[in-house]
């Protein structure tokens, strides 16, 4: 599959995880949150150092969430991303999209060599989903 074929696949679910969310709305990770509860998707954040982000349960890590995702956007610093990915695969998690600044050539090899989907060095689920402030 092409990128574009890969991110119509991977925004073709419905519940999503959001790695590396904030409760700072000026970061990243709380703008990718707020953009799939923008477009009416189950999106569950992970941040093991906050309980609540956006009015819901924030979840320490993969193996806390309460329901199998269809996909996890990672927005953490690569070195957190390379764990993430063994996390993902342990939880059966066959699609991650790794945001801008978050990738490394070390975590796409290991996700691809689980059999996970990756989209990385690409666009920001922002810009393929739309998000409004």
């Amino acid at each position: 599959m092409d990128v574009n074929e890969r991110i119509r696949d991977f925004l073709a679910g419905r519940v999503f995880a959001v790695a590396g969310a904030s409760r700072d709305r000026s970061k990243y990770g709380n703008k990718v949150l707020r953009c799939y509860l923008q477009h009416g998707r189950t999106a569950y954040a992970l941040n093991p150092n906050e309980t609540e982000i956006e009015g819901a349960a924030c979840y320490r890590d993969v193996s806390w969430l309460p329901e199998r995702v269809h996909g996890l956007s990672i927005v953490t610093p690569p070195s957190v991303t390379e764990t993430l990915v063994e996390e993902a695969a342990a939880a059966g998690i066959r699609r991650v999209w790794m945001q801008p600044g978050a990738e490394s050539a070390r975590a796409i090899a290991r996700a691809r060599s689980l059999g996970i989907d990756v989209i990385a060095n690409g666009p920001c689920v922002l810009v393929a989903l739309g998000y409004r402030e």
